[in-house]
């Protein structure tokens, strides 16, 4: 992750041009308190930047989600208890302070419904979702849909994302959900172990075809944090090089890029230099005398 910008010291430098924050597979349970604070010290972090004004979470926030219910139905003694409830306050707290919250599904959490994201004043969103950043009309999404490579979850995709299925779903009983979440998480395991590398990255026919109306794509999913060029025609492998050693694209956009979000990592494990480490994109306020815009940069954020 040596290439990416330290955030901390972005922050530290420039906090009045942080505009906006997206982060992606963060993959929180209780079962990774780790994972969980480094969360909160983010959101503690973001509360001090005074013109923040939109967070994304760019799918897996959760390692699984069974259902709002889940949560929205425990009684107020047990959502008192629960490590969650921590991560509602904080985001609350950011959301009074003016900074939207957007929320986006991904493969593990895609059972997220806006009544969940209410309880914090945030919105849900469907994927792909397009903003502007200065000049160039980005897409965001999660990622998995442009694995295309990996028939057998793409099939997997379509049926977990159907309504009548979700909904099927959702009528089970808690009990139930939860055995069927973890034979899912077992067998996504299982499968993950057998399949290539290269079956389980996005495919670049795929990237190409959603990058025609785009100048910056935005995913995570495939935890494989990078900086792409997407060229409209053959370019040579040195105007990768220097996007990534400068973390910004090309003044003279001869080329698209696509910017790989990372995992949220548990480094050192049970020892005294345990640390989260996770890749981030931020985009900053860029200013001088003639005019204003913004950039979009992908920095490294650890805890």
């Amino acid at each position: 992750m040596t290439p990416f910008r330290d955030y901390h010291h972005l922050v530290t430098t420039r906090p009045h041009d942080v505009q906006q924050v997206m982060i992606s597979d963060l993959h929180l349970s209780a079962s990774e308190p780790a994972l969980v604070q480094a969360f909160l010290s983010l959101l503690s972090d973001l509360q001090a930047l005074p013109q923040l004004r939109c967070l994304y979470i760019l799918g897996d926030w959760f390692d699984a989600w069974i259902g709002d219910d889940a949560y929205l139905s425990l009684s107020d003694a047990e959502k008192a208890n629960h490590w969650i409830t921590p991560l509602i306050e904080q985001l609350k707290q950011l959301r009074l302070q003016g900074c939207d919250i957007f929320v986006m599904h991904g493969n593990r959490d895609f059972l997220i419904g806006q009544p969940f994201c209410n309880t914090f004043g945030g919105l849900l969103i469907d994927e792909p979702y397009d903003i502007q950043i200065g000049s160039q009309h980005f897409r965001l999404e999660h990622g998995d849909a442009l694995c295309t490579d990996d028939h057998a979850y793409q099939r997997f995709r379509k049926l977990m994302r159907n309504r009548l299925v979700q909904w099927y779903l959702l009528n089970k009983s808690l009990e139930k959900r939860q055995k069927i979440a973890a034979k899912m998480r077992q067998k996504s395991k299982t499968d993950t172990a057998r399949k290539t590398e290269f079956i389980m990255d996005v495919n670049e026919g795929a990237v190409a075809q959603v990058m025609l109306a785009y100048d910056g794509l935005l995913h995570g999913h495939t935890h494989r944090p990078d900086i792409h060029p997407v060229p409209n025609s053959s370019q040579s492998i040195s105007i990768k090089q220097s996007i990534v050693a400068n973390n910004k694209d090309d003044t003279e956009n001869t080329h698209k890029t696509r910017y790989v979000l990372g995992d949220w990592r548990v480094l050192n494990s049970g020892t005294s230099r345990e640390k989260v480490e996770a890749v981030i994109g931020v985009v900053v306020a860029e200013a001088d005398e003639v005019t204003s815009d913004e950039t979009f940069m992908m920095v490294c954020y650890t805890n």
